[in-house]
């Protein structure tokens, strides 16, 4: 099928990768300028050098114009694949291909529609994530499913760890819904939207610790956010600090949340809950933490020993 592709960063660009190597012919590549946005650079692979290396036009727009509307309307795509285009598209766009424009998201929808949905998954406590392609309509993320698989969140997973392997998930799921598209086999299966979840996109406050939680649900906020995103932080005395690594405590340990407290299994007890005061529930422990100079530090090291509090502001 001639395919018309949109798409950015490494999503885009594993997308382009599979559809270069399939037998579907790539008649143009419609991409976002470069962004310095903290986010936008961590999966930063270029499509649109992807695209002219292989000698494809690119269109390079924030968002759609009537530019590329007739652009795509002179090529006549039997078919548009969208994967991370960070702006809405007209109907008048989205429509135009033969079997119009199917988009891949990074969930299992119709669960964490929305951005950056692999961190939130994690972050809820959800058991998998994955990647579903859906035909676009005229909401987002709400079209009707043609594909999806899904990847297991264990204990231990981290959110670099998941966004990979859903990124690793795009050709099998888009060659699959291409090949369903292209023999009329494709029966798009309706979204429960009444089961919806809609998250926003993440800025770097969504990362501050709030010592009120429960210690498992900040140590999945520490997993969620490990190198390269801005890992989760927090305050003391002052000073920021960066968690790069931690758990949750064997033993249980009570009193105010925030207060750092003692050692344990060779990290600093930070203790944790809403209902600490109580004492029914562990702490965190905190195993390795950067300073804003970029040094880390041993947590037990750098605090020496217990004493004050983690706080939410310097």
């Amino acid at each position: 099928m001639r395919v018309v592709m949109l798409g950015y960063q490494t999503w885009g660009h594993k997308t382009l990768e599979a559809l270069l190597a399939s037998r579907h012919e790539v008649v143009l590549v419609v991409t976002h300028p470069p962004s310095e946005h903290a986010y936008e650079s961590i999966w930063a692979d270029s499509v649109q050098d992807l695209a002219r290396d292989a000698g494809v036009d690119v269109h390079l727009a924030k968002r759609p114009d009537e530019s590329l509307i007739a652009r795509v309307a002179e090529l006549a795509p039997d078919v548009m694949v969208a994967n991370n285009w960070r702006t809405w598209l007209p109907p008048e766009l989205f429509t135009l291909p033969t079997h119009g424009t199917l988009n891949l998201h990074d969930s299992l929808l119709p669960r964490f529609t929305g951005f950056s949905p692999v961190i939130w998954a994690l972050i809820s406590g959800a058991s998998e994530t994955g990647l579903t392609a859906h035909m676009m309509d005229d909401d987002l993320d709400t079209g009707g499913i043609i594909s999806q698989r899904a990847v297991p969140i264990t204990a231990t997973s981290t959110g670099p760890e998941l966004v990979r392997a859903t990124i690793d998930l795009i050709p099998e799921v888009l060659l699959d819904a291409l090949d369903r598209l292209e023999s009329g086999s494709a029966s798009p299966t309706p979204q429960d939207l009444a089961a919806r979840t809609f998250f926003h996109k993440r800025s770097e406050e969504d990362g501050l610790v709030d010592w009120r939680l429960p210690a498992e649900e900040i140590e999945r906020l520490v997993r969620a956010l490990q190198d390269p995103y801005p890992n989760a932080y927090t305050f003391f005395r002052g000073e920021r600090l960066r968690i790069v690594e931690a758990h949750v405590s064997r033993s249980v340990y009570g009193g105010t949340p925030g207060r750092v407290f003692i050692a344990e299994d060779g990290g600093m007890v930070i203790v944790a809950g809403a209902d600490a005061y109580r004492g029914t529930s562990p702490g965190l422990v905190l195993d390795v933490i950067r300073t804003d100079d970029g040094q880390e530090h041993k947590a037990l090291e750098w605090f020496g020993r217990g004493g004050g509090y983690l706080t939410a502001t310097p």
